[in-house]
């Protein structure tokens, strides 16, 4: 092809163009109007993957054709990448301090036992019980007799693993921690790169988990809230990839016109099932493990299913449905919740079968000889009904003050962090070579920057969402709210800041999203894209360099006692 007949074919499209313009739109480009370019339905449906660019690649020294290849597997080598240096500080001297570290004594040893028996047996007072698991050689005393336990099984299930692998001691118990931590950051990277159509992104999200201290201690801690974490984000990259999977099913069936652009359908987007959604059942599996963990998985569910029916909402209206509501409620709701909520149910009571199929568990068989109006239900189900109400109870009903208790209003802005580990080693002692003394502590704290950057997202998001009508905030904002707004209603029990570490994933994707918006939107000038990265990539390095800073006290290492006071910024984190 010539250019003049280039030219010419460019000029015959404008023409065409401006022939099929709206007389406003004629008028509105004297003044320099410029229409949105025609968007195919189906890429509207299902946003492509960007492709990736080699510069960064040849930058490196590669060749044309390593860097197209080395571009390819970005989607994959970045988070790998950003993974594998996540997991490196984690598993770094994972087993210290040889110590039972704060609620490790009730879970590393529930863990043990359900090994050993199906269920949770019972243990003599830790400052008994401890000293002896410690010891060379070891002693276990661990007894048969059943143990009064309020949360449910799985996650001691997980600690278990490890325990399984190593034995009972500090590293096989938080063995399976490190690991969960480890891969949630390499999910969270891919989560990212989805729900921006960036690996870039992904990755900054990503790195920003890795180097969040609360998820970094609650990875070489045998606690149960990073286990929650875990599953409900690995359910929220399940219903990512459902949505992308329904969304090309409808785009799939749209018709498409002689220009080979797909437009909306009133048919296609009222009438087309779904069908068979299996992203949306392992969701629900995912769900189940988390409620299973303990409780405040449920609100995942809750949340994340209200969410779901939603997107389900959006992908209909924009296939050309003029009710999409009613159009969700006969083809999509009943499968939404048959493929989530009993799904989940089901998962739930699976976990429990080590209580199910041994006699020993706690009020294992309490209805065994009661009747009355639920006398049909098995004995065992209601059993553990009786047991579940118990914990309820007890669980709404503590009160007892700590000294590490905090509000939820003050978790964001670091109000009260807890200290799980603290020691004052003297001169000479636990490598302590300063004449003052020094300190040795865990604290379980979020790197500041990244908390009080999201403070600051979650503003940008709510903008988005509510002017901008983005799903990808709404999406961030609906998992950060399952993990967060719930504990407002229990203010008045006794809840801790750790229990943040949940939503940890969601706050990560809230500053990487913000980062996206400081690089500028695509069509930028050079200009605006280069100070936008600057700023991006200035904020990246200080929270990095902020984690770097705090690291001493998050991995429980002997510093001097005038470097651990430096690091108190403030008087409620003592």
């Amino acid at each position: 092809m010539t250019s003049d007949t280039a030219t010419q074919d460019r000029v015959d499209e404008e023409v065409r163009a401006q022939a099929d313009a709206s007389p406003w739109a004629r008028r509105l480009r004297r003044f320099g109007y410029t229409e949105r370019p025609r968007t195919d339905t189906r890429e509207r449906l299902v946003p492509p993957f960007p492709e990736p660019g080699t510069r960064l690649w040849r930058t490196v020294g590669l060749g044309p054709a390593a860097a197209h290849r080395a571009a390819r597997w970005s989607g994959w080598l970045g988070p790998l990448l950003v993974s594998l240096f996540a997991g490196g500080i984690r598993f770094w001297h994972l087993g210290s301090p040889r110590e039972v570290v704060f609620d490790e004594t009730y879970y590393a040893k529930d863990a043990w036992a359900l090994l050993k028996l199906g269920y949770e047996g019972s243990w003599p007072d830790g400052k008994i019980s401890n000293p002896q698991i410690l010891a060379h050689p070891q002693t276990i005393p661990l007894s048969d007799a059943p143990g009064y336990v309020v949360h449910p099984p799985m996650g001691k299930w997980v600690i278990a693993a490890g325990e399984w692998m190593f034995g009972l001691n500090p590293f096989g118990w938080r063995f399976m921690m490190a690991l969960l931590g480890s891969l949630s950051v390499l999910m969270l990277c891919r989560i990212g790169r989805r729900l921006f159509r960036s690996t870039a992104l992904g990755c900054v999200a990503g790195t920003l988990m890795a180097c969040d201290g609360l998820h970094y201690v609650m990875s070489r801690i045998a606690l149960l809230d990073l286990v929650i974490m875990f599953f409900a984000l690995a359910a929220f990259g399940c219903l990512l990839v459902d949505r992308d999977w329904a969304r090309a099913r409808l785009a799939a069936a749209l018709p498409v016109g002689e220009d080979g652009f797909a437009g909306p359908d009133r048919h296609t987007g009222e009438r087309v099932g779904m069908g068979w959604r299996p992203w949306r059942l392992a969701a629900g599996v995912l769900l189940g493990l988390a409620a299973s963990s303990k409780w405040n998985g449920l609100y995942f569910l809750a949340f994340f299913m209200i969410m779901t029916v939603l997107w389900d909402v959006g992908s209909r209206r924009i296939a050309g449905a003029r009710r999409p509501y009613v159009a969700v409620l006969r083809k999509d709701l009943g499968w939404s919740v048959l493929s989530m909520l009993p799904v989940a149910l089901g998962t739930y009571l699976l976990t429990w079968t080590g209580w199910f199929v041994t006699d020993g568990g706690y009020f294992r068989h309490w209805a065994d000889d009661r009747g009355g109006t639920w006398s049909w239900i098995p004995a065992p189900l209601r059993s553990l009904w009786h047991y579940e109400h118990e914990v309820y109870k007890f669980n709404v009903g503590l009160h007892t003050p700590h000294p590490y208790q905090s509000n939820p209003w003050s978790w964001l802005v670091l109000g009260r962090p807890v200290s799980y580990y603290f020691e004052s080693p003297k001169y000479g002692q636990d490598g302590c070579h300063t004449a003052s003394g020094c300190s040795r502590e865990i604290l379980a704290l979020g790197t500041p920057l990244l908390w009080w950057s999201a403070c600051f997202a979650i503003v940008y998001l709510l903008f988005r969402w509510a002017m901008r009508r983005d799903w990808r905030a709404g999406a961030i904002l609906c998992a950060l709210g399952a993990g967060w707004l719930p504990w407002f209603n229990f203010q008045d029990r006794t809840i801790f800041y750790f229990y943040a570490v949940a939503f940890v994933p969601y706050l990560c994707l809230a500053v990487a999203m913000m980062v996206g918006a400081f690089l500028g939107p695509p069509g930028a000038s050079e200009g605006r894209r280069m100070w936008g990265a600057v700023g991006a990539g200035t904020l990246v390095l200080l929270i990095i360099w902020n984690f770097i800073y705090f690291f001493p006290i998050y991995t429980g290492m002997t510093i001097p006692y005038s470097g651990w006071q430096a690091r108190m910024w403030f008087d409620s984190w003592i």
